[in-house]
């Protein structure tokens, strides 16, 4: 089974950068899913952040985040890397990689993600 573990967060100011890692361990490759980032702040809704299919070139961003995050990986590696620059206090929160789902159109249902990590905390001061 497919095991997931994000790190690279921390405490940042605004308009600092940070690039969070999900390394997936375990046995993947020849597997379709795609892999997203979604954050959640205490008592509020976890909602998805960016997401790309595994192996493959397509994107997709929460608005919030267009021109700021960018969602790659090294396939090769195991490794998802979300890259945040701009940041803004509002983008304070637990950052999670998550895995699962096939079909790129239903990418931002979250219910289709089956393998989550641990995650790791974002904080941006003003």
């Amino acid at each position: 089974q497919v095991q997931l573990l994000e790190s690279g967060g921390g405490s940042v100011q605004s308009g600092g950068s940070l690039r969070l890692s999900c390394a997936a361990f375990g046995y993947f490759y020849g597997t379709d899913f795609i892999m997203g980032w979604f954050r959640q702040v205490p008592g509020q809704e976890r909602e998805g952040v960016a997401y790309v299919p595994s192996g493959g070139d397509s994107t997709y961003y929460l608005d919030s985040v267009k021109g700021r995050f960018t969602i790659s990986q090294d396939y090769g590696k195991g490794t998802w890397y979300l890259t945040m620059n701009s940041l803004k206090p509002e983008d304070t929160a637990m950052y999670y990689c998550a895995a699962g789902g096939t079909l790129w159109s239903n990418c931002r249902q979250e219910s289709d993600y089956i393998t989550w990590g641990q995650g790791t905390q974002v904080t941006v001061s003003s």
